[in-house]
């Protein structure tokens, strides 16, 4: 029976045809490795301008997905303009609607500055201006014109009340009329002393004098509006002048901005109509701490004239393109931004420069890169993106409002327009779930880039293998690597990839190596890190990583679960099963055992019986009943009840990798000829009892060679592989030299046949041309032990 060469275990690369000794003579790779289809396609998703074309790159972690694509997006960005600053300010006709205005990178702040520069000028010099003599004394002018004609009307109400008697009192609150009798005005008690003619008589005549006394307030009251209205007038024709002064050159800075014009226009406005504010007349106290301290100012522009001022949501003046930005926790708030509150003696209070930017603010005219598993853990982080880019604004508005619908804020800032890509990084399983549940994803999510984990082992590969090994000793400092050094990386990486045709692409496992065997070449005070500290490295990550794996180890030594790797068996054989923890995947033979009888029940997988068989396996265990019908019920029925089983399994059972083990135990027991226990098993079969290629097959190997050689070695025991799975061998060094030496076995089969003959030395056997076969074959014994249990099943 043909076994494997020791040459076939893994890809040897010899460092010879690397083409340099060192990495120290080789440049170092620029873009990515083996990733054609994914830079093709990422390249074209960033050059695409259009609603929706956003991009999802999936693939494996660790092939360099996320630095690739900052990459790509920031050369992209280095050739496109620098986007607009973002301002908040006061919306003088909405205050509760903030008005957004936008304006060139810099300009921004230059703005801001204007604005503070402005309304401080203002403060300072308007009380000036309305301090000054000429003003004082046009108002005094005017105010002696009202209080004149004010005087004369009072002094006709007073003359025209004493013609009927009534002596005139004038307060604060108003003008009032009492009585005089014999030239005297009297008290409330003489007045009640009087008799009713004389009061009748008294009423009477203040009856008349009121109505003449409303006609002259009323006279008054058109010349105090008269009056206010020249003081307004003569105070908005005297701001005008100077704060037109004070604003125009503002005005002109930003005449090509249509919205800021209209703003700076509505600010004119506001303090011609609020000119007072700026004007109050200074205390005394406020005077002597002027002078003082000539720095003070009774204005506070950042209090009482913050409505002025400008919120510069967003500065693009430090950026040289248009942005790129990275972010790993894109909550709602750091998405749209949010609006801060203070807490006024429990009252919550905002306004317009409490708005915050957020991500998608700063990214706004560039790109924003984020998880897809950040995007999906976070509470309305989708809801959010989803929401920004079917309106394509970006709405500014508060958690709370956004969830419950609970109103929380009084303003609503003016939204930006949306104008950015989003590249959205995960793996298949989160775009599946996007792609099923919400129809906008597909909408909005128009470039799916698939980074591939593993590439073709070709020359070509090869060489750009040592450049990226190059690139990272570059990047991060560390010693040089020799060719043989390099080789045994790319010998790694076709074990990572479990194929001898490819190579891996999971760079970060690859750079991990890396890091760890320059670790291990400075501690060992060496100037080049050559092949042992690359096999140190992986060694070491491996016996960090095994503890579970020793663990279990130690119970299968001990006897606790029971495997046998000599001798012989009827119904018993050495599966093999890949397991699997967080960093660490290896494999450990299982005992499965199968018993036969009498019966129609078939074969009963036992771990289905028991809940712990996964969909595959059980179909696993159908096939295996197809190929016993198909093999020896042609002429009868099969009247067979049996019972396959994995001992001291805890934990269930899945995949069909077992399936050709199953089946070699179920032919063992019909037959009655034991099975060699040196020899393990893996593969999966059809109804045809042709043998299939099954996955994790050099791990498989490794964990039943491994128990071996704690047990002994014999030089007899071996595994039984599918063939196709030859070209996935990428076995360690003990492995091989273990073969090398004639320890160890390794048989390629591709039928039930030639496994059976090795397992129990007796050959499967053929039909003849009477469609027999021969009695001492394998075939021929099962044969005959299910037509007599045929016999039993139907005798009387």
């Amino acid at each position: 029976m043909r076994e494997l060469d020791y040459k076939d275990l893994r890809k040897f690369l010899r460092p010879d045809e690397l083409s340099f000794e060192t990495t120290k003579e080789i440049e170092p790779i620029v873009g990515m490795v083996g990733q054609e289809r994914a830079v093709n396609a990422l390249e074209f998703g960033l050059s695409v301008k259009k609603n929706g074309y956003n991009i999802y790159i999936s693939g494996a972690t660790g092939t360099g997905r996320s630095k690739f694509a900052k990459e790509c997006a920031s050369k992209k960005a280095a050739k496109e303009k620098i986007p607009n600053d973002i301002c908040y300010v006061y919306n003088f006709t909405e205050p509760a609607k903030p008005k957004l205005l936008e304006l060139p990178a810099g300009r921004g702040r230059e703005f801001q500055n204007d604005m503070d520069e402005l309304i401080n000028q203002l403060v300072t010099e308007l009380p000036k201006v309305f301090s000054e003599k000429e003003f004082e004394n046009q108002k005094a002018d005017q105010l002696k014109e009202f209080q004149g004609k004010r005087d004369v009307i009072i002094k006709k109400m007073t003359e025209d009340a004493k013609e009927q008697e009534f002596g005139v009192k004038s307060t604060n609150t108003g003008i009032y009329f009492m009585p005089i009798i014999e030239g005297e005005i009297i008290t409330e008690e003489q007045y009640e002393s009087l008799n009713q003619e004389r009061k009748d008589e008294i009423a009477k005549n203040s009856e008349q004098i009121q109505r003449s006394a409303a006609d002259g307030m009323r006279q008054i009251k058109d010349f105090e509006k008269g009056f206010r209205e020249k003081m307004e007038d003569l105070e908005y024709k005297v701001g005008l002048f100077s704060v037109g002064y004070y604003i125009a050159p503002v005005i002109e800075k930003y005449c090509d901005y249509a919205e800021v014009l209209k703003y700076l226009q509505a600010v004119k406005e506001d303090i011609l109509d609020n000119i007072e504010d700026f004007v109050e007349t200074e205390t005394e106290e406020e005077e002597q701490m002027q002078q003082l301290m000539p720095w003070y100012n009774r204005k506070d522009s950042g209090g009482d004239f913050a409505k002025y001022k400008v919120n510069l949501l967003v500065d693009n003046s430090g950026l040289k393109a248009a942005p790129v930005i990275v972010d790993y926790r894109p909550l709602h708030g750091n998405l749209v931004g949010e609006i801060e509150y203070d807490n006024e003696y429990g009252n919550l209070t905002t306004d317009f420069m409490k708005i915050k930017a957020g991500l998608l603010h700063r990214a706004n005219g560039g790109y924003l890169i984020l998880q897809a598993h950040d995007v999906l853990n976070n509470h309305y982080a989708w809801e959010t993106l989803r929401q920004a880019f079917l309106t394509g604004e970006i709405v500014t508005e508060p958690i709370k409002e956004y969830t419950t619908g609970v109103t929380v804020s009084c303003i609503r800032p003016e939204p930006l327009k949306l104008d950015l890509k989003i590249i959205m990084i995960g793996d298949e399983f989160y775009f599946d779930i996007l792609h099923e549940f919400d129809e906008a994803f597909s909408k909005m999510f128009k470039i799916k880039v698939e980074f591939d984990y593993e590439m073709q082992n070709n020359h070509s590969n090869l060489i750009q293998y040592a450049q990226f090994v190059k690139r990272f000793v570059r990047d991060e400092g560390l010693l040089e690597f020799d060719a043989a050094a390099v080789a045994k990386i790319i010998e790694y990486s076709t074990r990572l990839s479990e194929s001898k045709k490819k190579l891996s692409t999971q760079f970060g496992k690859i750079s991990e190596v890396l890091i760890e065997a320059d670790t291990w070449a400075k501690l060992a005070e060496k100037e080049i890190v050559g092949a042992a500290e690359v096999k140190k490295a992986i060694s070491e990550r491996e016996y960090r990583l095994g503890l579970y794996e020793e663990k279990l180890t130690e119970i299968i030594d001990d006897g606790v679960i029971m495997i046998d790797v000599h001798g012989e068996k009827v119904g018993q054989i050495n599966g093999l099963a890949v397991m699997e923890t967080s960093d660490h995947v290896f494999a450990k033979p299982s005992r499965i055992t199968a018993t036969t009888y009498v019966g129609k029940a078939g074969i009963i997988n036992i771990e289905k019986e028991a809940k712990m068989s996964g969909s595959i396996h059980e179909k696993g265990i159908q096939v295996l009943a197809g190929f016993l019908g198909q093999t020896y019920a042609q002429d009868f029925p099969l009247s067979l009840s049996c019972r396959v089983c994995f001992e001291q399994n805890y934990s269930g059972v899945d995949g069909d990798s077992a399936s050709s083990t199953e089946l070699y135990a179920v032919l063992s027991s019909l037959s009655e000829l034991p099975i060699n226990q040196e020899i393990a098993v893996t593969g999966s079969i059809n109804q045809r009892g042709e043998i299939q290629a099954i996955g994790g097959v050099t791990y498989k190997i490794e964990g039943f060679f491994e128990l071996c050689k704690k047990r002994g070695l014999t030089g007899t025991q071996g595994v039984i592989i599918p063939k196709q799975n030859v070209m996935d061998l990428a076995l360690n060094d003990d492995v091989v030299e273990a073969v090398k030496d004639g320890m160890f076995h390794i048989y390629p089969i591709e039928h039930i046949d030639e496994g059976i003959e090795i397992l129990t030395g007796f050959e499967a056997g053929v039909k003849n041309e009477k469609q027999k076969y021969p009695q001492d074959s394998v075939h021929g014994k099962v044969l005959k032990k299910l037509k007599d249990f045929y016999k039993k099943s139907t005798a009387e």
